[in-house]
């Protein structure tokens, strides 16, 4: 028996279809030292500056991964890529595919290939949960990129609202970010756990971004409650870095004296 694709799930197809010619049929297997590493837009010391307009666009970061996360210009949402697809995870906790052309003033991308996973039988915390991931990392050292897949009890979310200029700095424009919690919700947590001396490129720890099995709901990470799933990581040694050159990044201060404790205010760290 046939089963009748829904009109969400023919849109995606297509939007899948689309990025895969537009990125010329790239990925990972074409490409060794690419599938080793993260390719990162921007810092997270711009961000923390307002630096919230970027020229990658989706279908451009698209092109070096199918997994990844970070946020929209103007501040307009979170991001998450699962699979090849790019979410829009909106500030009413909603999520749409993103259109190949928006364009993203922070992203990391990588090609998700899971080196090791882990079953969670039992209710989890978030900081039981990491504990574990801590124990699982062959080095603190190294980048891993994450997916928890399973039945969540609770996932707290943020997503900051679309910012209009003049840009404030990213901790006064998380004062007025809207949080929603997500209960008894089967979903993905996807993101990075990045190296400590890392700080001010990226965001130090642990960066997750959730969504729900039907890609309808999710946002950023502030705690979670696993029920029971599986973790996946994988194990990334390369950092690639890219500037943009727009007239605000050549022009803003990225060395501030407290852009550690900026980064876990404005990440509710």
């Amino acid at each position: 028996m046939t089963v009748e694709e829904s009109p969400r799930d023919r849109f995606r197809r297509f939007v899948r279809t689309v990025l895969s010619h537009w990125n010329g049929g790239s990925g990972a297997g074409h490409d060794a030292d690419r599938a080793r590493q993260v390719y990162q837009s921007s810092t997270m010391g711009a961000l923390m500056d307002g630096v919230y307009e970027g020229d990658a666009s989706v279908a451009q970061l698209l092109r070096h991964g199918d997994f990844g996360l970070g946020t929209f210009n103007r501040l307009d949402g979170e991001m998450l890529v699962l699979d090849g697809v790019c979410y829009h995870l909106r500030a009413d906790g909603s999520a749409e595919v993103a259109a190949p052309g928006d364009l993203s003033p922070f992203a990391a991308m990588t090609w998700f290939s899971a080196d090791t996973t882990r079953e969670v039988a039992s209710p989890t915390t978030r900081s039981e949960l990491t504990a574990v991931i801590d124990g699982m990392v062959r080095s603190p050292n190294l980048i891993y990129a994450i997916k928890i897949t399973g039945h969540f009890g609770e996932v707290r979310t943020r997503t900051v609202h679309k910012q209009e200029p003049p840009y404030p700095p990213l901790t006064e424009a998380a004062e007025g970010q809207a949080e929603t919690t997500f209960t008894d919700v089967a979903g993905t947590l996807a993101g990075y756990r990045t190296p400590d001396y890392e700080q001010g490129i990226s965001v130090a720890g642990y960066h997750l971004h959730f969504i729900d099995n039907a890609h309808e709901r999710g946002g950023h990470c502030l705690d979670f409650r696993l029920d029971h799933g599986t973790i996946a990581l994988t194990e990334r040694s390369e950092l690639h870095l890219s500037m943009p050159t727009t007239e605000q990044f050549l022009s803003s201060d990225l060395t501030p004296s407290n852009l550690a404790d900026q980064i876990r205010q404005a990440e509710g760290g």
